[in-house]
């Protein structure tokens, strides 16, 4: 499956944003992958974060992520960054944005 996401970087961490995903643990992406995921972008414009992501199943990937320990540490990073931290109740289906028209 595939879905976008869109989120927010707080406007004074936007350097440190970009810094952290220049060193993502190689724990951790293994780990996205192991969860089922293929491919995931990130665009910035500003402070909103575009993020396409390609995986088996958005809700499995959650599911087997929410308490790794390298993805915990992550999530924490992340959320002194970003304006609302990642959430991980219920499938994550309410955070993917609809899909309007595909070529």
């Amino acid at each position: 499956m595939r879905l976008a996401l869109h989120t927010r970087v707080r406007a004074d961490r936007v350097a440190a944003y970009e810094e952290a995903h220049r060193e993502v643990p190689v724990e951790l992406t293994r780990a996205i992958r192991a969860a089922g995921c293929t491919s995931w972008t990130i665009w910035r414009s500003g402070t909103d974060l575009f993020h396409l992501i390609d995986c088996e199943d958005y809700a499995r990937l959650l599911a087997e992520l929410e308490t790794l320990p390298v993805n915990v540490a992550w999530q924490a990073r992340m959320a002194e960054l970003l304006e609302v931290a990642h959430d991980y109740s219920g499938d994550g289906a309410d955070a993917a944005l609809p899909v309007v028209w595909h070529l």
